[in-house]
């Protein structure tokens, strides 16, 4: 049994390190082999370097489409199970271990708890403004883990969705889940930390100060609003 870590990375020489090294860790845990796939996406600074002084395994996607970037990574992986995971975020050093156990159970795959690497009162009542968005659809997220035969089975993530590819990956997958007698999970235990950069750049209080921005991004096919927030990024 293999792992397939995928992460798409544009410009990511600032965070990638952190979360390479994090997979690694969380490698020494995990019960069976780990390889990563860093899918390079456009980058112009040590991203590629970087990526290849940890032994990760590149791939490149140039779209600015994180669900094509992602399935590029899954392309070039071999694993039996596969995490998708950003280059800013963290891995807990348990999060591969718990994510295999639980695929030795009855769940399809899942998504995890996932923390700030920083606290303000912005950030918290941003939350707070996201909440009701998730709870819609009663799913965990930040990153995904499953086998590469529900991956396929469901044809990866959707390149229709410039945003929120994430949100429709998890409800179909959940949906298959559902037709084999499989259900969702969510690791608790083991949470993913992730950057602030966002709020670093725009402030704590941006998604207050523009409630319309939350519901132009889950629309999921607002390119303008994509490209200024995610793809155009660190360009």
């Amino acid at each position: 049994m293999k792992i397939s870590v995928i992460i798409p990375a544009h410009n990511e020489e600032e965070y990638l390190p952190a979360g390479l090294a994090a997979v690694a860790e969380a490698a020494k845990i995990a019960p069976c082999e780990v390889e990563t796939i860093v899918v390079l996406n456009r980058c112009t600074d040590r991203t590629e370097e970087i990526a290849r002084d940890f032994g990760a395994i590149i791939a490149r996607e140039d779209a600015k489409n994180l669900a094509r970037i992602r399935n590029a990574g899954f392309a070039a992986s071999t694993g039996d199970l596969i995490v998708t995971v950003d280059a800013d975020s963290r891995l807990h050093p348990h999060f591969l271990r718990i994510a295999v156990e639980k695929l030795k159970k009855n769940i399809i795959g899942g998504g995890a708890m996932v923390f700030p690497d920083r606290w303000s009162l912005g950030i918290v009542c941003s939350a707070f403004m996201v909440i009701p968005y998730l709870a819609k659809y009663r799913l965990s997220f930040a990153a995904f883990w499953t086998t590469r035969e529900a991956f396929e089975a469901i044809n990866g993530f959707n390149p229709d969705f410039v945003t929120i590819e994430d949100v429709d990956f998890a409800l179909r997958l959940r949906d298959y889940g559902k037709t084999i007698g499989k259900k969702w999970g969510t690791i608790w235990t083991a949470p993913l930390i992730t950057s602030c950069r966002k709020f670093d750049q725009y402030g704590d209080w941006h998604l207050v100060r523009d409630p319309g921005f939350l519901k132009r991004a889950f629309d999921g096919t607002d390119e303008e609003i994509a490209n200024e927030y995610w793809y155009d990024q660190r360009s």
